[in-house]
C-alpha cells in the first residue's frame, strides 16, 4: 500500500569513458566496434595524462612495458563486445551516424538500460580478423605519435 506513494527512483547513469553522470539529453549508445575503429579515439586514449608517459616512452625508447600497457588498455576497450553509452562531448572522437546513436540511446533511456539492440551487443562479429588487427596495430603502434617528440 505505501509503495503506491513512494517516488519512483530517477533513472541515472553516466558515460562509460568518462565516469562523468549524464543526462537523457547527453546520452548516445554506440558499439565496441564503433569504439575500437576510431583512430581518434585512440589519439585521444593513448595522449591522456594517464597514458602520455607509456607513449612517450613507446616512440622515444621502444619500452617494453610500455608496448605492453598500450596492448592492456587496447585490450580494456576490445574485450567485451557490448553497448556503450557515451556523452555527447566524445561525439567529435568517433565517425557514426549521430542520429541513430541518439535514437538508440533514447529507447535504451526509456528501457532504463535494460533494452539494447543486439547489433550493438555483437559488432565485433562484424568485424574481420585482419581489421581487427589493423585497429590493434594502429591503437598499439600508432595512437599518438603525432604528439611525442622523437
Amino acid at each position: 500500500m505505501f509503495s503506491l506513494f513512494s517516488k519512483k527512483k530517477k533513472f541515472k547513469a553516466s558515460c562509460d569513458l568518462s565516469g562523468s553522470p549524464l543526462e537523457r539529453e547527453s546520452a548516445y549508445l554506440v558499439s565496441t566496434a564503433q569504439i575500437i575503429s576510431s583512430r581518434k579515439f585512440w589519439d585521444n586514449i593513448m595522449t591522456e595524462p594517464d597514458t602520455m608517459t607509456y607513449t612517450e616512452a613507446y616512440f622515444k625508447s621502444g619500452d617494453q612495458t610500455a608496448t605492453n600497457i598500450r596492448g592492456m588498455i587496447f585490450k580494456k576497450y576490445a574485450d567485451k563486445d557490448r553497448a556503450w553509452v557515451i556523452s555527447d562531448s566524445h561525439l567529435h572522437l568517433f565517425d557514426i551516424d549521430e542520429s541513430a546513436a541518439k535514437t538508440v540511446a533514447n529507447e535504451w533511456w526509456d528501457s532504463e538500460g535494460k533494452e539494447v539492440p543486439q547489433e550493438l551487443e555483437n559488432s565485433l562479429a562484424g568485424l574481420d580478423e585482419s581489421s581487427f588487427e589493423e585497429i590493434k596495430s594502429y591503437a598499439v603502434k600508432e595512437a599518438g605519435r603525432r604528439l611525442v617528440q622523437v
